[in-house]
């Protein structure tokens, strides 16, 4: 089916942006609401995602990755420029700390988020401000790596070393969630 898509794409078939949205929008909203924790803002972002996705198809190379890691990838990256804008965050600095807080029904609460945070918190410190900088607060590998002064190699071997503690202490799954954003 990826393949079809690709082609789809690279012949400009207007339509297959609509069964893009359809196959991936769930999985790729969910990365974009982690990373600008604000429902209507994660939308857009998405809207903006997939008109990238359709401007930017030819610079799509197969040899480089799988076309789901290409989205993703155009999805992270808008929505952490979107958290950079003025508007976000001049908004996030008044925003009611009743966001923060579950609401029966409501949408402001990561079930990933839950208690997550305070596990990372066990980790060692140089291995849990990275799973701080690059799963709650969104930078890229090589933007912690500028943040910390640690050179990109070790910040790629922290987070791995931190994924596999993780992983042993609470199992695989709640290791799911960052492994779709660190690759």
């Amino acid at each position: 089916m990826q393949d079809t898509y690709i082609h789809r794409l690279k012949q400009r078939d207007e339509r297959v942006i609509s069964d893009l949205y359809d196959a991936y929008s769930g999985a790729l909203y969910g990365v974009v609401v982690r990373i600008v924790q604000m429902p209507e803002l994660a939308e857009q972002v998405l809207q903006d995602t997939f008109v990238k996705i359709w401007r930017n198809s030819d610079n799509y190379d197969a040899g480089k990755g799988r076309l789901f890691t290409w989205m993703l990838n155009i999805a992270r990256n808008t929505a952490i420029d979107a958290t950079r804008t003025r508007h976000f965050q001049d908004r996030s600095k008044t925003e009611s700390p009743d966001k923060l807080v579950y609401q029966p029904g409501g949408e402001n609460i990561n079930p990933d988020h839950v208690g997550l945070h305070e596990l990372v918190q066990k980790l060692d410190d140089k291995y849990s401000s990275l799973i701080d900088l690059v799963y709650f607060k969104g930078y890229t590998q090589e933007e912690a790596a500028e943040a910390t002064g640690v050179p990109l190699g070790t910040i790629k071997t922290r987070l791995r070393f931190a994924m596999q503690e993780l992983r042993r202490s609470f199992g695989p799954a709640i290791v799911a969630g960052f492994l779709a954003l660190l690759h």
